[in-house]
């Protein structure tokens, strides 16, 4: 449930940005942080909150994170101003940084190892479907209430899991070092700066210095943060994990899968509502079907995934979510919702076969003691994945709409022109406005925004195609090992799944 409800908190505000725009005066920049604000927070420090459920106890990791998470998450339903609300939201991020990684680690040590795929596939169909249930109950309540009652519900709901999770044993590593706080700054900013950078790419376009420079620094970061950690005796993160195949196999195809995750959202939700004139209630229950195969797969997968093993596994599912994408190619200005329905499901199938598979390759890699400090991974891959999706999808899709549309608009004001350009929703709100010449502003901009959707979705079918291949070339099999190719290429470049030869120790 604590996983869910993070999950939640990230897609439920989709539905009330538009009321919160009017509401508080908010610019289009800050209306993003108040979404983005959240993810980055954490995505940060989700790592180090691992650590410290491991050293200090996960069940009062769990516990502390609730309240923050609540304290955080009902600010904003009392203080009004748009900087006031990024500022609670940001708090909600710190509280789920501590909540993610605990619920995970306290699943995997409360049960034997022959018995954990079940426990972690129900945890990964629980995460995956925790989007769609903020969504939907973000849509019921804005049918009955104002914008404030999303924030109070996911305060209330975090006092009330709060309680449910005083019943749980607690669980620890007695044996944990100090906690590594040189690498826990290095990677909380290597995390925060190449994620904001990443979020900010669909609205300054990649080019920009703030977008490249950003994801610069996070990289440089991030190697020294694995330069310090492979010379530590206790790092917060032991790198050398990096060369056991499964492990690695786990982390990439994560950011693959969350990355077509939230892609795939990004640029449905603005079809559905924008295109077929859904509201926002409709626009949540239309996505209601992604959430049968999520949850089938996931909780399926200790059965398939030992007979197929993990390759197979991967490139079906991998696969499946490119042809997902590549079927929304089909899509047209006035499709019908059983049209949009069906690719959903097929991308929603690769997304359950591969959720819980990835999620067990991680956690299965790493002992019983640091069990928090790989969930906390795995939950940071999802939030790198789901950055980066947001940011291709949503990057050629306004770049192309923009080009698409901008020759088109010569006979119209100079006053529609420019928020024309920028988005469809701007187009068809400044058409309603426009008298004889508003249908076909909103045609235009209506036809432009689909080709703008088929170039988006034919870029993730390829590059998830192509990942799918990559996977089945170096992902392990059933036999746990990799093909045969793969292990003379490694065993040639002189690569030992042990990693290599650690450096002087120090601390």
């Amino acid at each position: 449930m604590g996983v869910a409800l993070v999950v939640a908190s990230m897609t439920a505000l989709s539905t009330a940005l538009g009321d919160l725009a009017v509401a508080t005066s908010a610019t289009q920049s800050q209306l993003n942080w108040i979404v983005d604000g959240y993810t980055v927070a954490l995505a940060c420090l989700l790592l180090p909150a691992g650590a410290i459920g491991d050293r200090y106890g996960r069940r009062g990791a769990l516990l502390t994170g609730l309240v923050v998470f609540a304290l955080g998450s009902v600010a904003p339903a009392i203080l009004h101003t748009p900087l006031q609300i990024i500022a609670g939201r940001a708090v909600a991020g710190v509280g789920a940084a501590f909540v993610m990684p605990a619920t995970l680690s306290l699943l995997t040590v409360a049960y034997p190892k022959d018995d954990r795929m079940k426990a972690v596939g129900i945890w990964a169909g629980t995460a995956g479907s925790g989007g769609v249930f903020g969504l939907i109950g973000s849509g019921l309540l804005l049918r009955f209430w104002d914008w404030h009652a999303i924030f109070w519900s996911l305060g209330i709901a975090g006092l009330v899991i709060f309680a449910l999770a005083c019943t749980v044993s607690p669980s620890r590593d007695n044996a944990a070092p100090r906690i590594d706080a040189l690498g826990a700054v290095l990677i909380g900013a290597a995390v925060a700066i190449a994620v904001a950078a990443i979020l900010e790419a669909p609205n300054r376009g990649w080019e920009d210095p703030l977008v490249w420079g950003g994801i610069g620094a996070g990289v440089i970061i991030a190697a020294l943060f694995g330069v310090v950690e492979f010379r530590r005796q206790h790092p917060l993160l032991d790198v050398r994990l990096f060369a056991d195949p499964n492990f690695a196999t786990g982390v990439a195809a994560i950011v693959v899968l969350f990355g077509a995750t939230f892609g795939f959202f990004y640029i449905g939700m603005q079809y559905v509502q924008q295109i077929m004139g859904y509201s926002p209630l409709t626009t949540a229950i239309a996505f209601g079907p992604f959430m049968i195969p999520l949850g089938i797969f996931s909780a399926l997968s200790f059965w398939y995934v030992p007979k197929l093993g993990l390759r197979l596994v991967l490139f079906i599912g991998t696969l499946l979510m490119a042809v997902g994408f590549a079927c929304m190619y089909g899509l047209g200005l006035h499709s019908s919702y059983s049209q949009f329905a069906w690719p959903t499901l097929i991308l929603a199938t690769g997304i359950g076969i591969c959720t819980a598979p990835t999620t067990s390759a991680i956690m299965g890699a790493v002992p019983d003691e640091k069990q928090g400090v790989a969930s906390a991974l795995n939950d940071t891959s999802r939030e790198m994945g789901g950055a980066l999706g947001i940011a291709v999808a949503g990057s050629i899709l306004a770049g192309r709409y923009s080009h698409e549309i901008a020759p088109q608009l010569a006979s119209f004001p100079p006053a529609v022109r420019g928020p024309a350009t920028d988005s469809l929703a701007k187009a068809v709100e400044m058409a309603g406005q426009l008298g004889p010449q508003g249908a076909a502003l909103a045609e235009l901009s209506k036809t432009a925004f689909l080709t703008a959707m088929h170039a988006s979705t034919i870029v993730m079918a390829v590059i998830v195609a192509a990942i799918s291949i990559l996977i089945g070339l170096w992902a392990p099999g059933r036999d746990g090992r990799q093909l045969r190719l793969v292990r003379r290429a490694l065993s040639r470049a002189g690569v030992r799944h042990e990693g290599a030869t650690r450096a002087p120790l120090t601390d």
